[in-house]
């Protein structure tokens, strides 16, 4: 379990739940889970993923160990979801983010396009 002690500086708890998601197969399972909205059994993330089944456990596990979904065994199977609802917010936020500034790079891109050309002398 990562170190959230009453001592530790809130931009520390933030970075560390920042390190949590720093890995696109964890967007992936984060983004499945959203977009299912309920609990989710772990063949249909393997299958969702692509992902080994030991190397989706091992992602798995940063997620829970950091408190961004839990699990809940039914039977045989395990089911993940999201811990709490406003991560969603939190992966919309990020695409939203990510479109607006390639938007922008494409923007930039465009406008140079338009230039006249250089020529050397």
């Amino acid at each position: 379990m990562p170190d959230t002690g009453p001592d530790q500086p809130l931009y520390e708890i933030k970075a560390n739940l920042f390190k949590a998601l720093a890995h696109p197969a964890r967007i992936r399972v984060l983004e499945v889970l959203s977009a299912n909205g309920e609990p989710t059994p772990v063949s249909e993330l393997l299958a969702a993923t692509d992902l080994e089944p030991t190397l989706l456990s091992q992602h798995l596990g940063v997620l829970k160990r950091h408190r961004v979904v839990t699990a809940n065994r039914v039977g045989n199977a395990v089911f993940y979801e999201l811990a709490h609802p406003k991560i969603s917010d939190l992966l919309v936020i990020a695409r939203t983010f990510l479109v607006d500034t390639l938007d922008a790079q494409r923007d930039q891109f465009d406008a140079i396009s338009s230039l006249p050309p250089v020529t050397r002398k």
